[in-house]
């Protein structure tokens, strides 16, 4: 991978506007604070949550993390793993979730929510907890010239 990168590119194609299933997939699951939905440590949680990862020799899955806003002032984020990760919060996402990628600035993302909305109600399928996930960080964003969004919903 460049040095000038940390994210490996991301292939959007099994993402797009489709059903995927988590077989009991693992997360450490972490919070981080938010103002008005606006992440404040969003950095440091997500590096400390890499070191106690590394440490139990477990690794980051498919360099997933998926954030759900729970308020305004916190946003919980579950980090994929390919292990249980001893001493931290585990989370475990099992079934079917409807899924779609979405492409340009986050100020965008509330069009991309009323487009997810409007797919969610065409295939029928309720959505009681929204993930975002960010494939890719800001800095290889702009290296790529992409900056995709997952937004997945269960």
């Amino acid at each position: 991978m460049d040095e000038n990168v940390c994210c490996p590119p991301f292939d959007p194609t099994p993402w797009k506007n489709t059903l995927v299933s988590f077989d009991d997939r693992k997360f450490v699951k972490k919070r981080v604070r938010t103002f008005f939905f606006i992440p404040l440590n969003f950095g440091q949680v997500m590096r400390t949550a890499q070191a106690q990862i590394e440490r139990a020799g477990a690794k980051v899955v498919d360099n997933m993390a998926l954030s759900n806003h729970v308020s305004r002032w916190t946003m919980e984020v579950l980090v994929a793993v390919d292990r249980e990760v001893p001493g931290q919060k585990m989370a475990f996402l099992k079934g079917q979730l409807l899924s779609n990628v979405y492409e340009g600035p986050f100020k965008n993302t509330g069009i991309w929510c009323k487009d997810f909305e409007a797919l969610a109600k065409k295939r029928n399928v309720p959505i009681h907890t929204w993930y975002m996930w960010y494939t890719t960080c800001p800095k290889c964003a702009k290296k790529y010239g992409k900056n995709p969004v997952v937004i997945l919903g269960a």
